[in-house]
């Protein structure tokens, strides 16, 4: 997919980057595997606000999407790939021999029309999905399980994918895209491939307005409140705020680490690289 770009012919549409999504479906999802999506406006069941600047935007269907890939050893086609308003990459609408019909994520590089394949006998291919023991060292893979039967949970957005870097006895070690090493159950699934939409990253809004249509409410910085509102607030004009930066709650904003899982401390090889500051 390609970027495009407007004629100036507003102050919005001079900044203005979009994808290009022609070649996706065109009509609405697939009835079946949709659901009703109540919008919580970053609200809990109490109604008090859990997370800020969240609310409004268009009104979206969830797409039920198989992050298991369960169905093992027969073949099914792509039967179209489509937008999905509830994550960045693009997914795809899949039909089994017996008429069985699935959304998976879709990957950079798949067509309609192409056959994809789950389970440890399928080959290694653009979009198919196989045990981590079958998959041999420096492929790229998406949607990984981190136990096995539990559902693909890494590497899901626009565009990602992790990497085999070896093997550790009945462990897999797996390259993350922040330099994490990480040690994953050589029996977890992953699909081969990098996930599409990978110009993702390269999108200008261009105008408030987008964002509002994507459920985004306006961000109030916390050095123009009042004390009584942020831990920044106050002070006579333009105020640091006499304090490192923090959240409203007074949770370290910056550098301080808030992993506290003991339990999996054991399946980290490497360490995430440190961002410069």
């Amino acid at each position: 997919m390609a970027l495009k770009s407007f004629k100036p012919y507003t102050k919005s549409t001079r900044g203005t980057i979009l994808i290009d999504r022609t070649g996706l479906w065109k009509g609405k999802p697939y009835k079946s595997l949709t659901f009703a999506k109540n919008a919580s406006k970053g609200r809990n069941n109490l109604g008090r606000i859990t997370s800020r600047n969240h609310g409004g935007g268009h009104k979206q269907k969830y797409r039920q999407i198989d992050f298991y890939r369960r169905k093992f050893d027969t073949f099914a086609e792509v039967e179209r790939i489509e937008y999905d308003p509830n994550r960045t990459c693009y997914i795809m609408l899949v039909k089994f021999e017996d008429n069985q019909k699935f959304y998976y994520l879709a990957p950079q590089g798949i067509k309609v029309g192409d056959k994809i394949k789950n389970g440890s006998n399928a080959e290694i291919k653009v979009g198919n999905c196989l045990p981590l023991q079958n998959i041999p060292v420096g492929i790229d893979v998406h949607n990984v399980e981190l136990q096995p039967g539990a559902g693909g949970k890494i590497a899901r957005s626009a565009g990602t994918s992790v990497t085999i870097s070896g093997i550790d006895g009945n462990y897999s070690l797996i390259k993350m895209t922040s330099g994490e090493v990480r040690k994953i159950d050589s029996r977890s699934m992953a699909t081969i491939g990098v996930l599409s939409n990978p110009d993702k990253k390269n999108i200008k809004i261009g105008k408030a307005g987008r964002s509002r249509w994507l459920g985004r409410r306006p961000h109030t910085r916390g050095v123009v409140m009042n004390p009584v509102d942020h831990p920044h607030g106050g002070g006579e004009g333009k105020s640091a705020g006499g304090r490192h930066p923090v959240s409203p709650q007074g949770q370290s904003a910056k550098g301080l680490k808030t992993r506290n899982n003991k339990r999996t401390e054991k399946f980290i090889v490497r360490r995430r690289k440190k961002k410069r500051a």
